[in-house]
């Protein structure tokens, strides 16, 4: 099918390896297995709230941290996510999602403009969630919002669970990519007044 948008990366360097494979127009299929307990939660939980299908796997040293196989999943996700997306013709661009989780409030708006930007409006009570760190939560999303040339905000307007307010940013981030990457038939090439996405 020559319009499908899907994608495969792979990127390896002496820290991690990692490989995404993702179709946007899936089903919510997801095969994770990053090394990264936390994270594997949390992109099972995008690739669902996204319907997105994909395959997401990494090795990097854990052993001292998850910064590196954190970052580098920001990064090969990203690509990937612009990949797939191809010349961008018909997309709305523009994507705006409130997810609630418990006690937690959260909203991503985001522009796939091609100009990236990362704007994260986010507290945590807590600096761990598990053994994850939570300031990992902004590594990941910026590295994610820089290699998909996407503008994002996050902003969590309340929440007191550390474990709900970053659930809910990912539920969030997915529903509004979901809702940027729909097709409108009254789009007619991109949605843009220079004529270009890229």
């Amino acid at each position: 099918m020559t319009n499908k948008r899907a994608a495969k990366i792979e990127r390896m360097t002496n820290e991690t390896k990692v490989w995404v494979e993702i179709d946007l127009d899936g089903e919510g299929k997801a095969e994770i297995d990053t090394g990264v307990p936390f994270m594997d939660h949390m992109l099972d939980l995008f690739t669902k709230h996204g319907l997105f299908d994909a395959t997401i796997k990494a090795d990097g040293d854990t052993y001292i941290d998850d910064h590196h196989t954190t970052e580098d999943i920001g990064i090969v996700l990203g690509q990937a996510l612009k990949e797939a997306l191809g010349d961008k013709k018909g997309i709305k661009r523009y994507g705006n999602a409130f997810v609630p989780m418990d006690d937690t409030l959260a909203q991503v708006v985001i522009d796939i403009s091609n100009r990236p930007h990362l704007e994260f409006r986010a507290e945590f009570p807590t600096q761990k969630v598990g053994n994850f760190d939570t300031e990992l939560v902004h590594e990941f999303l910026w590295k994610f919002a820089l290699e998909a040339r996407m503008n994002v905000h996050v902003i969590v307007h309340y929440g007191q669970n550390t474990h709900h307010m970053i659930e809910a940013i990912f539920k969030a981030l997915a529903r509004a990519i979901d809702d940027a990457i729909t097709k409108d038939p009254r789009v007619k090439g991109v949605p843009s007044t220079k004529g270009l996405l890229t």
